[in-house]
C-alpha cells in the first residue's frame, strides 16, 4: 500500500549501505577458515566448509602420539629379535637398515617430520626386516603355514618382504621429491618415484651377490633363494610391483597429508629503504 511518501534514490557509484557487505564479509571470512582448516586437517576442504574442531584434534593428536609409539614399539621388537638369532650374521645383515635409518629420522625430523601414513609404513617395513633376520627369511614361521597350507615349493616370506622393499620406500621416495623438489602436480612424478624404487632393489640385489662372494655358503641364510634360480629377478619385479600398487592406492591419500606434515616457511624479509 502505497503512503505516498517520496522514496530516496541511491545515485549512481554511491556505495550502499546495509546488510550485504556483512554477508559479503562473511563469506570471506568463512572462505579464509575453511583454507586455514585445509591446510590444518591436511587436505583440500571438500564442502568448502571449516573443519569441525573434533577433526583438528584428531589430527593434532594422531601427529603427535602415533610417530613415538610406532618408534617405541620398532625398538622394542628390534631388541627382542636380536636374543638368540637364527643366525648372528643374518640378524645384523637384515637389521642394519632399521639400526641405521631410527636414528636419521630422528635426527633430520625437525626439519623434516614426516607424514603419519609415512611412519606407519616405516614402521611396518621395519618389523618386516626384524621378522626376518631373527628367523632368516627362509624360516619365519609364518611363511612355513603359509607354504604347507597352499602347498607351495618356499616360504614365501622373501617374496613379501621384497614386495614391500617397493611397497614403502615408493612413499618415501615420493614424499622427499613433492617436498624437496620441483616435481609436485608433474606427471614425471610416479614413473621417476617407480625408477627410483627398481633402483635401490638392483642395488640390494648387489649387496646380496658381493655377501655371497665374500661369504661364500655363510650367506645362504641371508640371500634366501632357497634353490631358486630365478630368485633375483624375482625379487626385483615384486619390488617394482610394490611401488606402482602403493603409488596406485596411496597416492592420494599421501597428497592429504603432505600440508600438515610440511613445516611453515617464515616469510622473506622486505628491505627497507
Amino acid at each position: 500500500m502505497d503512503s505516498g511518501k517520496p522514496r530516496r534514490s541511491v545515485p549512481t557509484g554511491q556505495a550502499r549501505t546495509g546488510p550485504a557487505p556483512h554477508r559479503s564479509d562473511a563469506r570471506a571470512a568463512r572462505r579464509r577458515c575453511s583454507d586455514v582448516g585445509a591446510v590444518i586437517v591436511g587436505g583440500r576442504a571438500a564442502t568448502g566448509r571449516p573443519p569441525r574442531i573434533e577433526q583438528v584434534v584428531a589430527v593434532t593428536r594422531a601427529r603427535t602420539l602415533v610417530p613415538p609409539l610406532l618408534l617405541g614399539l620398532v625398538v622394542v621388537a628390534l631388541v627382542l629379535s636380536g636374543i638368540r638369532p637364527y643366525d648372528r650374521l643374518t640378524w645384523l645383515l637384515e637389521t642394519v637398515w632399521v639400526i641405521v635409518g631410527v636414528p636419521v629420522v630422528l635426527l633430520v625430523w625437525r626439519r623434516f617430520p614426516l607424514t603419519t601414513l609415512l611412519c606407519c609404513l616405516l614402521a611396518a617395513h621395519a618389523l618386516v626386516l626384524i621378522v626376518g633376520g631373527h628367523w632368516t627369511y627362509a624360516r619365519v614361521p609364518p611363511g612355513d603355514w603359509v607354504r604347507d597350507a597352499l602347498d607351495l615349493s618356499r616360504n614365501p616370506y622373501d617374496r613379501l618382504g621384497h614386495f614391500v622393499q617397493g611397497f614403502v620406500p615408493a612413499i618415501l621416495v615420493r614424499e622427499i621429491l613433492v617436498r624437496r623438489s620441483p616435481l609436485r602436480g608433474s606427471r614425471w612424478l610416479a614413473p621417476l618415484v617407480v625408477c627410483a624404487c627398481l633402483a635401490f632393489s638392483a642395488f640390494f640385489e648387489m649387496i646380496e651377490w658381493w655377501s655371497s662372494v665374500a661369504g661364500g655358503s655363510a650367506a645362504d641364510d641371508f640371500l634366501g633363494t632357497q634353490g631358486d634360480v630365478w630368485d633375483t629377478q624375482w625379487d626385483m619385479f615384486l619390488a617394482l610391483v610394490g611401488a606402482v600398487t602403493s603409488l596406485a592406492l596411496l597416492s592420494r591419500w599421501h597428497d592429504r597429508q603432505l600440508p600438515a606434515a610440511t613445516p611453515a616457511r617464515p616469510a622473506p624479509a622486505v628491505p627497507v629503504g
